[in-house]
């Protein structure tokens, strides 16, 4: 009973005959074949590309962080403000103030050209008093005359003595009153530098708050309802132009990653690719023929995370801006130039005003490649899709060309239609 079994199953093709056109070679055939085979190529070279490549992908989160510092890196020219009259100050919402901060800080003289005076630097300066000091005799102890003594109880420079005035929150207006500045000859310096400008540039700490920074004229000659030549007697009669127009060459929020070398250049990487290597005050420039004018910018502070392919994470700020100008001379009240008027609430005074502000999302700039899996089925897709395609258009020229053959078309016999080999 098997053998007949066996021997009816020979009779019976399991997998059917090939069909008839498939057989059929033909140059259109062979045409759509290298057609097929360019584009699957085209098509596989662009796809590997797209695996190789890498992309940015932009997210936008909230900031989480707790107790952290930024770092604000300055570089500011004032071209008619002396170095001695220029105060670099910070307050916060949180209460905080510093007051002439000068660690990390560096102040530079220019003279009227803007070139800067030879051995100017603060440092440099600040070793003449130290040796005028050391000439002193031991047991000298100078006297702080009404203001509020430091630790040792005792002010033996010029200087001690204005620090001490401020502390007390006087008007350190008038230094020739003060031995110690006789002596050093603190006037006649004063009197020196009226026609020179200031650079001041240098990496300051802040809390990660609502916040703001003052380049505007030290607290030592700061009073209330008083004008810059009165609190500056100096300035009054030298007969020399003294306003606060400036020019900012770099302002920019940084975190402690960019301290680290990898990762600073991992991020600056990143930066140039996206185009945010200018910050927006760089090369900002401020004019005013005033004194008594007052320059703010209100910054919008918010923090940027890079992620790289290597999985390092990069954390820094970026900022946008906006500026505001007020002319002091017009006192609380003023009018617009659409003759609007306007009252202010506050006092100003002459300076530059940095008003920073935390944003609380964190944007997050990830690298990102395609998978490998992507990429090959992606590959297949395109290999098995252009045979489909190709195959659908032989299998319609070719039946077209047989039934114009059979109704007796003229169609060329040469150049007939196949199946795609």
């Amino acid at each position: 009973m098997a053998k007949g079994f066996f021997a009816n199953l020979k009779g019976v093709d399991a997998f059917g005959k090939t069909t008839e056109d498939v057989k059929v070679k033909t140059r259109t055939g062979a045409l759509l074949t290298i057609i097929s085979a360019a584009i699957i190529l085209a098509f596989s070279f662009v796809e590997f590309i797209d695996y190789r490549a890498v992309n940015i992908d932009t997210s936008i989160v909230v900031d989480k962080s707790r107790g952290e510092k930024l770092t604000v890196n300055l570089n500011v020219t004032f071209p008619r403000v002396p170095c001695y009259l220029l105060s670099l100050d910070i307050m916060d919402i949180s209460g905080e103030l510093q007051r002439d901060i000068s660690h990390n800080v560096m102040k530079v003289r220019l003279d009227t050209h803007g070139k800067e005076v030879p051995n100017s630097h603060s440092a440099e300066l600040r070793n003449d008093l130290d040796k005028m000091n050391d000439a002193k005799r031991e047991n000298y102890c100078g006297s702080c005359f009404g203001g509020l003594e430091p630790e040792g109880g005792c002010c033996n420079t010029c200087e001690d003595v204005r620090l001490a005035y401020v502390n007390r929150g006087w008007s350190f207006s008038n230094p020739e009153a003060i031995e110690q500045c006789k002596n050093e000859g603190w006037a006649d310096k004063l009197k020196e530098q009226a026609d020179e400008g200031c650079n001041i540039s240098g990496r300051i700490r802040v809390n990660k708050v609502i916040g703001n920074i003052h380049l505007s004229p030290g607290r030592s000659f700061q009073t209330n309802a008083r004008n810059l030549y009165e609190l500056v007697p100096y300035l009054r009669d030298d007969g020399n132009r003294h306003d606060f127009s400036h020019t900012i060459h770099h302002l920019a929020f940084e975190g402690d990653d960019e301290y680290d070398y990898w990762k600073a250049a991992a991020g600056s990487a990143m930066r140039q690719r996206m185009g945010l290597t200018e910050n927006p005050l760089d090369g900002a420039i401020a004019r005013t023929a005033k004194a008594q004018y007052m320059f703010q910018y209100f910054l919008k502070v918010v923090s940027t995370q890079f992620r790289t392919l290597d999985g390092r994470k990069v954390n820094t700020h970026q900022y946008s801006t906006t500026q505001f100008e007020r002319d002091l001379t017009e006192g609380a009240a003023g009018e617009t130039a659409g003759g609007i008027h306007v009252q202010h609430g506050v006092s100003g005074l002459p300076g530059a005003f940095f008003n920073f502000e935390i944003s609380p999302i964190l944007v997050v700039h990830a690298e990102t490649r395609q998978s490998f899996a992507h990429f090959l089925t992606s590959t297949c897709a395109i290999i098995g899709g252009v045979l489909t395609v190709a195959s659908i258009i032989d299998s319609i020229l070719f039946a077209t060309n047989r039934r114009l053959k059979k109704s007796g078309g003229s169609a060329p016999t040469g150049n007939g239609y196949g199946k795609l080999m």
